[in-house]
C-alpha cells in the first residue's frame, strides 16, 4: 500500500498566489484583477511586483468579469480573483455571456469555496459552484487538492487557451503532492491501487480519501484512490478502468451531491459500465457558521464518512 507524507499543512489559496507570482515573472501577458480581496486571494506579490498589470476593481465583480473579457481581445491572459460565491453566483450572467459564449481566455480563480470557508456561514459557503461552471459550454473546471497542486494548476491554465474555473480554499490542509509536479488538465491521478473499491475524490477530500484508504486497509479492504483534479473535462477512461476491476465506487467532494463530481461520474457509469456508487457530499443543503473541521464532520465530508460509504457500496456489489 503506497503511503503519502504530509509535508506540512498549507492553504490552497497560497498555492494560487505562488503560481500567480511565478507567472508574473515569466509571462508578460498575464494580468490580474481583484474585487477588493487582495490579501485573501494572496495576490499581494503580483500587485507589488507588477502594478501596471494589476487592476483593483473594488466590490464590483460583474465589472471585473467584463473587464477581463475585454482584455483578452488585446492578447492578455486575465486572472480574476475573489471568493467562490462572488466568482460564480454573483456574476453568472457575465460569465455566461461575456466569457463562455464568447470563448474568452479568462481564468476565473475562486477562493474560499465550500464549507471550509468556516465561520462566515451559509451566505458565503457556496456548494453549487462546480455545477454552475461545468454546465457552461467550453468551460474547464479544476479543483486541486493541496498547495503544490494548486500552484501547478495555476501555471498550467495560463498555457491553456480558453475559459477556466479554478477552485481552491481558505483553510490549511495537508500538502502531500510533488513540489515540482507537471499538471495535466483532464488527466486523473492514480494515487493508490486497490481491488475492492474505487474512491475518486477532488479538492480537500483527496487527502481524506487517502486517510480513509488506510483505515479500510486495516479492515482488510483494498481501496483504489484517484485524484480527480479536473472535473471538466472528466477523465472517463480512468474511472471506467478502475471500476472494471473494483466493481463499485465512492465519489467524495466538498460540494452539493447535485451537480458536482459525483453526478459527472454517475453519467459516465450509466453510459459505459453501470456500477454501484455512493456519494460523499453535502445533501442538497446550505452550510452554516462553524470551524472548518466541525462543519466537515457534521456534514459528513471526511475520512470517516468515506470509510462508511465504501463499506456500504461494497455490500451492494
Amino acid at each position: 500500500m503506497k503511503t503519502y507524507e504530509n509535508q506540512g499543512n498549507k492553504d490552497t489559496r497560497s498555492g494560487f498566489g505562488a503560481g500567480l507570482t511565478e507567472l508574473g515573472k515569466n509571462n508578460e501577458n498575464v494580468v490580474a484583477l481583484c474585487a477588493d480581496l487582495i490579501g485573501s486571494l494572496k495576490m499581494d506579490d503580483f500587485k507589488k511586483n507588477h502594478p501596471e498589470r494589476f487592476f483593483q476593481v473594488g466590490i464590483a465583480e460583474a465589472n471585473m468579469i467584463g473587464l477581463a473579457a475585454g482584455m483578452t481581445i488585446g492578447g492578455k491572459i486575465p486572472f480574476t480573483g475573489t471568493f467562490a460565491n462572488f466568482s460564480t453566483g454573483r456574476v453568472y450572467d457575465q460569465i455566461r455571456q461575456s466569457v463562455a459564449y464568447s470563448d474568452k481566455n479568462v481564468k476565473i480563480c475562486a477562493s474560499h469555496a465550500g464549507l471550509t470557508l468556516g465561520e462566515d456561514g451559509a451566505t458565503h459557503q457556496i456548494l453549487e459552484d462546480i455545477g454552475l461552471m461545468k454546465m457552461l459550454p467550453g468551460m474547464v473546471v479544476i479543483n486541486p487538492c493541496d498547495y503544490n497542486q494548486t500552484k501547478a494548476a495555476t501555471l498550467a491554465i495560463a498555457e491553456y487557451h480558453g475559459p477556466v474555473y479554478l477552485r481552491f480554499g481558505r483553510p490549511k490542509v495537508a500538502n502531500f503532492t510533488s513540489e515540482n509536479q507537471k499538471f495535466e488538465i483532464g488527466k486523473a491521478l492514480h494515487l493508490q491501487d486497490g481491488k475492492d473499491v474505487t474512491i475518486v475524490a477532488t479538492g480537500h477530500l483527496v487527502w481524506e480519501a487517502l486517510e480513509a484508504a488506510k483505515t479500510l486497509n486495516e479492515k482488510g479492504i483494498s481501496a483504489e484512490v484517484i485524484n480527480i483534479h479536473t472535473i471538466k473535462p472528466l477523465d472517463a477512461k480512468a474511472i471506467i478502468d478502475s471500476v472494471t476491476k473494483t466493481k463499485c465506487i465512492v465519489t467524495a467532494e466538498e460540494h452539493n451531491h447535485l451537480g458536482g463530481l459525483g453526478e459527472s461520474v454517475a453519467r459516465v457509469l450509466s453510459q459505459h459500465i453501470p456500477t454501484p456508487q455512493e456519494f460523499v457530499a453535502t445533501n442538497d443543503t446550505f452550510g452554516e457558521s462553524g470551524t472548518p473541521a466541525l462543519l466537515m464532520e457534521k456534514y459528513g465530508l471526511n475520512a470517516n464518512a468515506i470509510v462508511k460509504a465504501s463499506e456500504k457500496v461494497i455490500a451492494r456489489k
